[in-house]
């Protein structure tokens, strides 16, 4: 898959961090400067990361999964309401913070949607990457994103995932429901 540069992705996270405001989004309080770095002062977010969470447990059960996909949504659907589509969202990038509420995190990815404009980059996790995004099509954005929520309910769920192979080409042909026998 296609890779964005460092510096391209701190831009991406910058610019759209600070758009976004909601209890379940990483808070971006400060951007520092110097000629030779970038540092972004961040909410502290001390409970680790979701996937840790579901690899100590096993699995998660139906209430607790239930609460945290609704917790996901609710920032998932601020972003989009606010033009910004995230790409990578996987437990990886989901963090829990002291009360075990959900922190959507990482939005180096992410991009801003403008109305009418389709989206054509290849990017974040292939486990978690819709069809159409690994199909070198255009897409709107929001779409993505609900692929990779439903991937992330499967994984709490099971303690798996719905399409896995080591071969990234296997894999892909698995979500995109492309088998040869």
């Amino acid at each position: 898959m296609k890779g964005l540069g460092t510096v391209t992705k701190t831009r991406n996270e910058i610019d759209n961090l600070q758009k976004l405001t909601h209890p379940h989004i990483t808070r971006l309080f400060r951007v520092i400067s110097t000629p030779s770095d970038i540092f972004l002062v961040m909410e502290l977010v001390s409970g680790g990361e979701l996937f840790s969470y579901i690899t100590k447990k096993g699995f998660l059960g139906v209430k607790e999964s239930r609460r945290y996909f609704q917790q996901i949504i609710s920032g998932v659907s601020y972003c989009h309401k606010h033009m910004i589509v995230h790409r990578d969202l996987k437990p990886e990038n989901l963090l829990l913070d002291q009360y075990k509420n959900i922190k959507i995190a990482d939005f180096g990815l992410s991009n801003y949607m403008t109305d009418g404009d389709l989206l054509s980059t290849c990017c974040g996790s292939p486990n978690y990457a819709a069809p159409e995004l690994i199909s070198n099509k255009l897409y709107v954005g929001p779409e993505v994103d609900l692929w990779s929520c439903g991937v992330i309910l499967y994984a709490m769920l099971n303690g798996s995932l719905p399409f896995d192979d080591q071969h990234v080409p296997t894999l892909f042909q698995k979500i995109k429901c492309e088998f040869v026998f």
